[in-house]
């Protein structure tokens, strides 16, 4: 009989295959399904063992995949943003060699299963129902809870933004607050889900896969920020409106007095004829 984790890994290379259809859906569309893959997954695992806590731990990774996927496919349909990825990508990726892609899908896989883990290890490692759905379960579905909502208002709100006006960079509603409150939502999300069963690891290996899963994603978070720190300055750079709004606005989080993560480059363009 398969381990639950392996269960999990199979679940997440399964879906990931995506990947070698369009290369970008290894860590898009095909993230997003492996989340709502394994969440179902775990509730099919486990059917004996399931309480209050551990079917809405596993509700929000299935909601949260869902809404991920649906989105990211919705946003692929938008004629301003499939020109704006083919200008700023012009490399085809998906002419990238085997083994790459062959390599980011085994590793991809393996990143999700690890962001998932705590659930996994909160379900598998409760004594008993009575025990199983403790304080730290209810706080980090708290947590998930708000970070999943925060994350699906900024996408939102950016969306509409983009349709009045895909050239102007969105300062609205929750941007006003924070500069990229998706990211926030969704580090604040797998912050939430890590909380929930961090009691509950047992032994050296089950803290590194959690942590690994929780460690990878806040870095591909923060290089994302910069990255996109570094595409508002070129594109927007020269706009008098966003250096006002980027130096009163927070990056990352909110209310913390952070403006930049370093990504903003020195080829700044001259005039505002540079937006795209």
């Amino acid at each position: 009989m398969l381990s639950p984790l392996l269960t999990l890994y199979i679940v997440g290379l399964l879906i990931c295959t995506l990947g070698f259809y369009k290369f970008i859906y290894f860590i898009s569309i095909g993230y997003g399904l492996s989340i709502f893959g394994m969440g179902v997954a775990l509730l099919l695992m486990f059917p004996s063992r399931l309480t209050v806590g551990s079917i809405c731990l596993c509700s929000l990774l299935i909601i949260y995949g869902l809404r991920l996927s649906f989105f990211l496919y919705a946003r692929e349909q938008v004629k301003s943003y499939n020109d704006k990825m083919k200008s700023e990508y012009k490399k085809d990726s998906n002419k990238l060699p085997l083994p790459i892609k062959g390599s980011l899908w085994v590793s991809t896989a393996l990143i999700y299963v690890g962001e998932v883990s705590p659930v996994l290890f909160r379900i598998q490692n409760s004594t008993s129902k009575t025990k199983a759905d403790d304080l730290n379960a209810w706080i980090g579905i708290a947590i998930a809870v708000f970070g999943i909502i925060v994350e699906a208002i900024s996408d939102h709100q950016k969306s509409v933004s983009k349709k009045k006006d895909a050239s102007r960079f969105c300062s609205t509603g929750l941007y006003r607050w924070v500069r990229c409150p998706n990211y926030f939502g969704e580090i604040t999300f797998w912050i939430g889900i890590f909380v929930s069963g961090v009691n509950h690891f047992h032994g050296i290996w089950q803290w590194t896969t959690a942590i690994f899963g929780l460690t990878c994603i806040l870095f591909t978070m923060y290089s994302s920020t910069r990255s996109i720190e570094a595409r508002h300055a070129r594109i927007y750079g020269a706009d008098p409106e966003f250096q006002e709004y980027s130096k009163k606005t927070p990056i990352l989080i909110p209310l913390i007095t952070l403006y930049s993560l370093g990504g903003v480059k020195n080829d700044v363009p001259q005039n505002s004829d540079s937006k795209k």
